[in-house]
């Protein structure tokens, strides 16, 4: 069961991508098993805007929106000290066998933060 914040996300969604003009990152393969990707606008250091996509499941939505909404208007050196551990207890844990969704989470944004993949 998610918690009443992790609904919230899967229930109203936002923070949705692409976005263009961006920096990305993915986690797993999109179209081929469970994968994350983020969006990253960077102005200098700072985070200005940040969007998801997933494939579905309500832990990654719930995973990878609370990431975007957490980065968003923060600098990238706070952002890159984001665990999954810290995202599970934001999100107040996920239903067994989901908590991999926020290390796919985390993972993608540290990819698109770091500039380590190219926009699609």
């Amino acid at each position: 069961m998610l918690s009443a914040l992790a609904a919230d996300h899967v229930q109203r969604p936002r923070n949705l991508g692409p976005l263009p003009d961006a920096q990305y990152g993915v986690s797993g393969e999109p179209g081929e098993g469970p994968w994350v990707e983020i969006w990253v606008r960077l102005d200098g250091s700072l985070i200005v805007n940040a969007a998801y996509r997933t494939h579905g499941c309500p832990s990654s939505i719930a995973s990878a929106s609370m990431v975007c909404d957490l980065i968003r208007g923060r600098p990238v050196e706070l952002a890159l000290r984001l665990e999954p551990g810290d995202l599970l207890t934001l999100l107040g844990e996920l239903p067994p066998g989901k908590s991999h969704f926020a290390r796919m989470a985390v993972e993608a944004m540290n990819m698109a933060v770091k500039g380590d993949s190219n926009a699609l």
